[in-house]
């Protein structure tokens, strides 16, 4: 371990939230991926290997040869596979596996990656974790379903509350909300990240939490007792999974020590509120670029400590480079708008 490692950043964060009384933070990431047919060259294309949607069958879903083989592997190296199917966009897949500590949890995913992208080099496919290819269609996000333990006993827990929440759920959960927008930088950490997260893909794009619905950044999913967690859901697996759990568990701790209020749930679709109506529910949006999440983790005070100077001024100076080379590129798009306009 040395300064800039992103697993020891995690593991100091576990040790911090150990001498608040959690013995463990258990982490379930649900990564998405694509995948591309290969050209005669064997570089990748942007033709999908499929026409499938969410849940599809073969014949229509025509990666689930190269789905199947990678539960295989995945199994022979001790993963518990939860989960295995086509998802919304065409060519678009998920495999969840079961939860572990948060360490143990970051380590899968970076295994994960790699078996994802040789078993379906084998398949003649390109497999990219990119979080958002294709434009028009549902980008690839990492949704994070965690919670903290003391001992064997669910900290999330509490059967007198009525959504079977805990205080320190609730306030874990505000810590979440709080240092979302500064969160963003980590946890979705390309230019290309921020096409993902906007209306109308099933991507969250704004603070808000809810047990009902699933618009908002943070939901409650409906299992009690051990099973009790939150679902936070604009990581995307771009990110650095060990920086990215620290940050998630550096804003709920301060949540659980700041004593942090949970404002109220938003049941109803942001999606459809006018913006004067996310006013009134006080539902601040994430960030809408790379920049301007980069702009919030330099003013988080919170998140600095928790990923330490050596780090953080790598990470930013990486990223506004990242920023600079995209914004001053000029874009197929701009060509086609404006080359014989003017």
């Amino acid at each position: 371990p040395f300064a800039g490692d992103p697993r020891g950043v995690l593991k100091r964060m576990l040790k911090e939230a150990e001498t608040l009384g959690f013995t463990a933070m258990n982490v379930g990431p649900e990564p998405e991926f694509f995948l591309f047919k290969l050209d005669e060259k064997g570089d990748p294309t942007l033709e999908v290997n499929d026409q499938g949607g969410y849940f599809d069958l073969a014949p229509t879903d025509l990666g689930e040869n190269c789905r199947r083989d990678i539960v295989l592997t995945l199994e022979k190296m001790g993963f518990e596979i939860e989960a295995s199917h086509h998802e919304v966009a065409p060519g678009q897949h998920e495999i969840d596996f079961k939860y572990a500590n948060a360490v143990t949890a970051a380590d899968n995913i970076q295994t994960f990656k790699v078996v994802v992208k040789n078993v379906a080099k084998q398949h003649g496919l390109h497999a990219t974790f990119m979080p958002k290819p294709l434009f028009g269609v549902n980008g690839s996000g990492m949704h994070c379903h965690q919670s903290l333990f003391r001992g064997e006993e669910n900290a999330f827990y509490d059967e007198r509350d009525e959504l079977g929440l805990s205080d320190t759920a609730k306030q874990y959960l505000a810590g979440i909300l709080h240092h979302a927008r500064a969160m963003a930088a980590i946890t979705n950490p390309t230019v290309n990240s921020y096409k993902r997260l906007v209306p109308g893909y099933e991507a969250p794009c704004y603070v808000a939490w809810s047990a009902k619905n699933r618009s908002p950044l943070v939901r409650v999913p409906a299992s009690r007792g051990l099973s009790t967690r939150i679902e936070l859901r604009n990581p995307d697996p771009s990110a650095n999974p060990y920086l990215a759990l620290a940050v998630m568990l550096a804003a709920g701790l301060d949540g659980i020590k700041k004593k942090l209020p949970l404002v109220p749930p938003t049941n109803q679709n942001i999606y459809t509120m006018t913006e004067e109506e996310r006013k009134e529910n006080r539902i601040d949006s994430l960030p809408s670029t790379l920049k301007e999440a980069i702009e919030e983790l330099k003013q988080n005070e919170v998140l600095k400590k928790a990923l330490g100077e050596h780090i953080l001024t790598r990470f930013i100076e990486a990223k506004e480079i990242e920023w600079d080379m995209f914004r001053t590129q000029v874009h197929p798009w701009e060509r086609d708008q404006y080359l014989t306009a003017y």
